[in-house]
C-alpha cells in the first residue's frame, strides 16, 4: 500500500533539511571565525582528549622554562659576584707580596693596612649580595644577611640548597653557600680570618706573619676557582636544558597545531560549499511551498 505524502510532510522535511543545511553552514563559519576545527568536545571527542594533554604538557613546559630562566638567573649573578670576590682576593695577594718586603718601613705597612681594611669591608659587602631580595651565600636563609664586619671570620652560614625543577623530576642546586667560597671558621684559609691577621701583622710590623698569608690566600683563590668551575658546568648544563625545553615546546605546538587548528583553504572551499547548498535549498523550497489554496481555486 503507497504512502500518501501530504504538504505538511513535504514542509516537515524541507524545514528538516533547511535546518541541517543551515547548521552545517554555522558550523563551518564557526571553524572559520575561530581558526579552530575543536571548538567543542563533540566536534571530535577524540581530538579534545589529545589537544587537552598536549596544552597540559604546554603549560608544565613553560613552568620548567621558567625555573630554567630563574636558576640562569641565579647562576650569572652568582659567577659575577664570585669575580668580584676574585679581584679582591687576587688585590690582597698582591698587597701582601708588596708588604712582605722586609725593607717596608712601618708607614708603608700602614698604607697597607688601610687598603686592606677597605677590602675587607668590600669582601663583606660582596658576601651579602642579593639578588632579587635574596642573599645569595645564605643557603635558604635568604632573607638574612650572612656576614658582619665584626664577626665575618667566625660566621657559619645555611648550608641549604636552592633547587630548581628544570625538567621532570629533574632538579639543580643553583646556589653556593657562603663556607664554600670564603671558608669555614675552622679553615686555615678562611678568607676573612686570613685578612684579620694580615690587618694585625701588618701594624706589629710581623714579617712572618705576612708571608705566612701569601700561601692561605693562593689556597683560598684555588678553592675560588674550583667553585666557579662548578658553577659554570651547572650553567652549562642548564642551558643545555633550556634548548632541549625549546626543541620539546616547538613539537607539543606542532602536534596541538595538528590536532586543533583548521585547514582555513579547506574551510573557505567549503563554507563556499555550504552557502550554495543552503541557498540552493532556499530556492527549490520556494518553488515546493508556492502552491495555496488560492492556487486550486483559479
Amino acid at each position: 500500500m503507497a504512502t500518501r505524502v501530504t504538504q505538511g510532510m513535504i514542509n516537515t522535511q524541507l524545514m528538516r533539511n533547511l535546518n541541517a543545511n543551515l547548521a552545517r553552514l554555522d558550523h563551518t563559519q564557526g571553524q572559520l571565525a575561530t581558526g579552530r576545527k575543536i571548538n567543542k568536545p563533540s566536534d571530535d571527542p577524540v581530538g579534545i582528549s589529545y589537544a587537552m594533554r598536549y596544552r597540559s604538557e604546554i603549560s608544565a613546559n613553560s613552568q620548567y622554562g621558567e625555573n630554567v630562566d630563574s636558576a640562569i638567573s641565579w647562576l650569572e649573578i652568582t659567577d659575577s659576584t664570585l669575580n668580584q670576590a676574585s679581584n679582591v682576593i687576587q688585590r690582597l695577594r698582591e698587597l701582601t707580596i708588596q708588604a712582605s718586603n722586609g725593607t717596608n718601613p712601618q708607614t708603608a705597612l700602614d698604607a697597607i693596612d688601610s687598603e686592606v681594611s677597605q677590602l675587607y669591608e668590600q669582601l663583606i659587602v660582596i658576601g651579602n649580595s642579593e639578588f632579587n631580595g635574596k642573599h645569595i651565600f645564605n643557603g635558604q636563609m635568604t632573607e638574612n644577611p650572612p656576614y658582619t664586619s665584626e664577626t665575618a671570620g667566625d660566621t657559619l652560614t645555611d648550608s641549604g640548597n636552592i633547587k630548581f625543577e628544570i625538567g621532570v623530576g629533574v632538579k639543580i642546586d643553583a646556589n653556593v653557600s657562603g663556607e664554600t667560597i670564603f671558608g669555614n671558621p675552622d679553615d686555615i684559609d678562611n678568607a676573612f680570618k686570613v685578612m684579620n691577621d694580615l690587618r694585625t701583622a701588618l701594624k706589629a710590623g710581623d714579617f712572618t706573619t705576612i708571608n705566612n698569608s701569601i700561601g692561605r690566600l693562593d689556597s683560598r683563590i684555588n678553592k675560588f676557582l674550583e667553585v666557579r668551575a662548578d658553577v659554570g658546568a651547572k650553567m652549562n648544563r642548564v642551558q643545555l636544558s633550556q634548548g632541549r625545553l625549546e626543541d620539546i615546546n616547538i613539537n607539543l605546538q606542532s602536534l596541538q597545531s595538528k590536532v586543533e587548528d583548521a585547514d582555513m583553504a579547506q574551510l573557505i572551499t567549503t563554507l563556499k560549499t555550504d552557502e550554495n547548498v543552503y541557498q540552493a535549498s532556499l530556492s527549490i523550497g520556494a518553488k515546493i511551498i508556492r502552491p495555496s489554496l488560492i492556487d486550486f481555486l483559479r
